[in-house]
């Protein structure tokens, strides 16, 4: 059996994303060749609506631009990705950059001005700190 491999719906096509839209950039069939791929979207895991205002990460806050605390939204919809990592035995994660959930190394400062900050998202942060290896979109290659 193939391993498993969590995977941002956003980036299999699914119009998941705070504008309603989706960011098929990458090909997944070399991917899906080699993993069996478990789609997440945290933010609307964690009763988050489609579309959404934008969000970002302020301290250990997550809010909207509005000024929105949707933390707790961010916190369950993490929990259940690493659920469903847990259960499905993945061991990595190809997760969408920049995002205040799923970023790794780099999200959006919390400025919402489109500035970057070294940083993690809140899904990201909380599958690293559980061993489980993520990897942005950038770095599919490191994935084949």
């Amino acid at each position: 059996m193939k391993p498993a491999l969590i995977i941002s719906a956003c980036l299999l096509g699914n119009p998941c994303r705070y504008d309603g839209k989706s960011v098929k950039k990458i090909d997944v069939s070399e991917l899906s060749e080699k993993y069996r791929l478990i789609p997440v979207c945290p933010e609307v895991d964690g009763g988050l609506p489609t579309p959404r205002t934008p969000s970002e990460r302020i301290g250990e806050k997550v809010l909207m631009r509005d000024g929105r605390d949707v933390t707790e939204n961010y916190r369950r919809g993490a929990e259940k990705t690493l659920e469903a990592a847990l259960l499905s035995g993945a061991k990595a994660a190809l997760l969408k950059s920049r995002s205040p959930s799923c970023g790794k190394g780099k999200i959006y400062d919390g400025s919402f001005s489109g500035a970057l900050t070294d940083r993690d998202g809140v899904t990201a942060e909380l599958l690293l700190s559980h061993g489980i290896d993520v990897y942005g979109e950038e770095e599919l290659s490191k994935l084949l």
